[in-house]
């Protein structure tokens, strides 16, 4: 028995003397955490690049891969990440000390699934949808071996509106569901191609969801000047309906005619224009010729154009992205592409250039504090860190982005807010009135608000045309990659600085040669005649080398033309005033316009008038041509009341001869487009609700 407690005694002795030399060694060993920058390309056996994987530790994402299907994330060194992706196998990887790139391949999953959750949202009011869930199961796979999805669903969704992308028709109804997406039943969201155990053909694309918001429009109708001699509305050079209209399209789908704002349509691309001299910022240049939907009216092309200024005379940039990471941003073509274009813009920032960094979800968080933009790779780590979850407190981020643009304000310089969002505020202010009151309060400080518009299903384009309005900013969607290059690279200085403000235009008619005119476009832009010459009411701004382009359609005097005036009975209390114009002038029109230099409060003014005598459409320069076809396709869309003989083959031939140089391939996208829209016009495609 003592022999066993000595034993014992030792073996605790030694027990201790080991504890306390591992103790011991971990005090030694200790080092201070060595953080490491990650970076790599996730593809598939194709070597294809996988977009929107999760990139992250233990389950927690962290990064994800953009469209090319790159990642940056910033970890602990030798640290294992997790690669997560629908449709493909889960892999973990752990780093070796000190390693900074990790390609990886993923392998397509492929398990059947013995069932799949199909969700279609149907539309209630503009800004509020309610989802319903369809269930398809192996079985049915099983008992139609050859059935595709839309097939499957046929009898379980009243009213499934699918088109593949030619336009043929496939299962159709009456009801108003029009968004669908496909998960498994574990919940995880999935593109229909990615679930496997369906035969679903990749011709085939749902329609969109309905849970998108647009600003009624009422279009301009025909004016007499003898009653209404004067029309006056803010220049615009916004082209933010032009991408989201593409997006329709190419999605199979015409867009809801409120979506199709004409003047954006027209001012998506850039016209040859004379460059302002006697130091201007800004020139004008009018043609008159006749109208392709109509030879009998007369189409007017203003354009306006702003100097060009060079990179290294542009003034510093006090910048805040402002960035919405709540749940409704976490889709590929949300967060994903938002971070691919603000690193194209922070490689176009000079040393001189400051940049800050604020997200908004269920709450506001700062990542990046003012930083000069000099130190390129500590902004895009930090645009690379972000993530998407919960709900959205739009108003409280800009109030933040506004308290930072202040503080660190640069007198003389570019000071602006970026913001980066699908529109959609759930927490706190959220209303259009109440925005507009926090931006109308905020734009004061003499801080602009530029708007990039996002994603889709749940995009609210009437949120974010306003925010950008009061403002004092422009308005771009970003809906592919290509359109980030050419907002955020391409058209830099354009997007960013301002050469003249408060623009305004005010045409007078002379009713001796104008029985009747109408602006094409610009209906949330007019302005009241007296608005002109008061310099407290806002006009729109021009950027570096920017157009602006307005049409107005004109009915000649002496040509009867009772389907687009109207006719009103004579007046009983009163004589109707006779025809005083002055007949002998050439002129049919005087055009003024007002704005200021970017540091003034007060404005100057020019005017130029225009004289009779159109020539034919075909004889007008290719930029007249090809703004009348543009505007031709944006009547055609909106299936306007005063598209008259308006055709898509028009449009297409009309583009076509008037492609001129077209180094960017913008033109040729156009043709294209209205090529795809006259085609499903033809099947019989009703454009989106709204």
């Amino acid at each position: 028995m003592k022999r066993y407690l000595i034993l014992l005694a030792a073996l605790i002795s030694v027990c201790g003397i080991a504890t306390s030399a591992t103790k011991t060694a971990a005090v030694i060993n200790s080092k201070p955490i060595k953080y490491v920058t990650v970076k790599g390309t996730v593809t598939d056996t194709a070597n294809n690049p996988i977009n929107g994987v999760s990139v992250g530790i233990a389950g927690k994402t962290f990064a994800r891969t953009a469209f090319n299907g790159c990642y940056t994330i910033r970890v602990k060194d030798g640290e294992a990440l997790t690669f997560v992706a629908i449709g493909y196998i889960n892999q973990t990887i752990k780093l070796k000390h000190g390693q900074s790139e990790l390609n990886v391949c993923m392998h397509s999953y492929t398990q059947p699934l013995n069932e799949v959750v199909v969700r279609g949202y149907i539309k209630r009011s503009r800004d509020q949808t309610t989802g319903a869930s369809y269930i398809i199961t192996g079985k049915e796979v099983q008992d139609n071996p050859v059935a595709t999805v839309p097939q499957l669903l046929q009898g379980k969704v009243a009213g499934l509106n699918i088109r593949n992308n030619t336009g043929a028709p496939g299962v159709r109804g009456t009801a108003n569901i029009r968004g669908m997406s496909v998960s498994p039943v574990y919940g995880k969201s999935a593109s229909v191609n990615q679930v496997q155990g369906l035969r679903y053909p990749s011709s085939y694309a749902f329609s969109m969801p309905s849970n998108e918001s647009y600003v009624e429009l009422n279009e301009n109708s025909f004016y007499n000047p003898l009653e209404n001699p004067l029309s006056t509305f803010s220049t615009d050079v916004d082209a933010a309906s032009y991408a989201n209209v593409r997006r329709f399209i190419n999605n199979g789908q015409l867009p809801p005619k409120d979506a199709v704002r004409i003047e954006e349509l027209i001012n998506y691309f850039k016209y040859n224009l004379p460059e302002p001299d006697h130091g201007d910022p800004v020139a004008i240049q009018t043609e008159l010729a006749t109208a392709p939907w109509n030879p009998k009216h007369q189409l007017v092309n203003i354009g306006l154009k702003a100097k060009n200024v060079e990179a290294d005379k542009l003034p510093p940039s006090n910048l805040v992205f402002l960035i919405d990471v709540s749940g409704s941003m976490m889709e590929p073509n949300k967060l994903p592409l938002v971070k691919t274009s603000l690193k194209m813009l922070v490689d176009q920032l000079r040393p001189i250039d400051n940049v800050a960094i604020v997200t908004y979800a269920g709450y506001v968080s700062t990542p990046l504090e003012s930083t000069k933009a000099n130190d390129k790779q500590k902004i895009k780590d930090a645009i690379d860190g972000l993530g998407a979850g919960g709900s959205t407190a739009g108003a409280a981020g800009i109030l933040m982005a506004y308290k930072i643009a202040r503080d660190n304000f640069i007198k003389h310089g570019n000071n602006r807010i970026i913001l980066a969002t699908d529109g959609d505020f759930n927490v706190g202010p959220s209303s259009d009135k109440d925005i507009e009151q926090i931006i109308a309060e905020e734009s004061k400080s003499k801080v602009s608000l530029s708007i990039l518009g996002f994603g889709m299903g749940n995009f609210k384009d009437s949120k974010m045309e306003l925010l950008a309005d009061k403002g004092h900013g422009n308005y771009a969607y970003i809906d592919n990659i290509t359109e980030a290059t050419k907002a955020m690279v391409n058209e830099f200085g354009g997007t960013l600085f301002t050469v003249a403000k408060d623009v305004k235009l005010q045409v007078e008619f002379n009713p001796a040669k104008v029985q009747a005119y109408r602006l094409l476009g610009y209906e949330d832009r007019l302005m009241a005649k007296e608005d002109f010459n008061n310099d407290n009411k806002m006009g729109g701004d021009m950027g570096v080398g920017h157009t602006v382009t307005a049409l107005y359609e004109i009915i000649p005097a002496g040509l009867k033309d009772d389907d687009m005036m109207g006719s009103v009975d004579p007046l009983k209390y009163q004589k109707t005033t006779e025809n005083k114009a002055i007949n002998n002038s050439p002129e049919i029109m005087t055009i003024k316009f007002r704005y200021k230099n970017p540091e003034s409060d007060r404005s100057k003014m020019e005017q130029v008038a225009v004289a009779g005598g159109a020539m034919q459409t075909d004889k007008a320069s290719d930029d007249f041509r090809f703004a009348a076809a543009v505007a031709e396709f944006g009547l055609l869309l909106r299936d306007s009341q005063y598209k008259q003989n308006a055709k898509y083959e028009q449009v297409i031939a009309l583009a076509k001869s008037a492609k001129g140089k077209d180094d960017e391939g913008y033109r040729a996208e156009f043709i294209r487009l209205a090529e795809s829209a006259m085609n499903m016009a033809k099947s019989g495609t009703v454009s989106a609700a709204r």
